[in-house]
């Protein structure tokens, strides 16, 4: 067993045996009624929370890379219909962030990590004889305004998405944690 994984595990029976999960019960519904899209950064674990006042149960969290939604039938989007539906949400926030790795994303060097770590070029070849063009589908963005955009145009004009949610789009300073308003649901187009 690793280090990581033995030091994880013995800090989780400490944490259950000494009851520390007692301050973070809640129930599986956003006492907020609110989902949050963002990115998987690793700044924004605990700044982003704080830099918009939430704090556990408050609202539904969903996290990939970059924060965007590039599949309006993906596993994301799927997220948010289920928060919507079933966990009684009723807004969406879609928060990027400044200094995102997937702006700078190489799709080609991605591809090459991959080849240098194991992953053979029959795979690669197979894949994109499948039909999956790896080169798209590790394509980042190259402007985090628009991409917020991109990824609230493609929730409010979901065929699934309930009439009347407000979808807002905004993007976190990773240092200071300020934010920039770049689209507001309130407002009629």
């Amino acid at each position: 067993m690793s280090t990581h994984l033995s030091s994880i595990l013995e800090h989780n029976r400490k944490f259950v045996e000494n009851k520390e999960y007692e301050a973070y019960l809640t129930s599986r519904f956003p006492d907020k009624r609110i989902i949050i899209i963002t990115c998987m950064d690793t700044r924004l674990v605990e700044l982003l929370p704080k830099a918009m006042n939430f704090k556990n149960g408050d609202v539904k969290v969903i996290k990939n890379a970059g924060g965007i939604i590039s599949q309006p039938f993906g596993s994301v989007m799927r997220s948010v219909i289920v928060a919507l539906y079933e966990l009684n949400a009723d807004e969406v926030i879609v928060v990027g962030h400044h200094e995102c790795g997937m702006a700078s994303l190489n799709a080609d060097h991605v591809i090459q990590s991959m080849k240098e770590r194991g992953i053979s070029d029959e795979v690669l070849s197979t894949l994109e004889h499948s039909g999956i063009k790896l080169t798209k589908w590790l394509r980042g963005f190259d402007n985090i305004t628009s991409a917020v955009e991109n990824t609230v145009s493609i929730i409010k004009n979901h065929p699934l998405l309930p009439p009347n949610i407000p979808v807002h789009g905004m993007v976190i300073h990773p240092t200071t944690g300020a934010l920039d308003l770049v689209v507001d649901g309130y407002e009629k187009e």
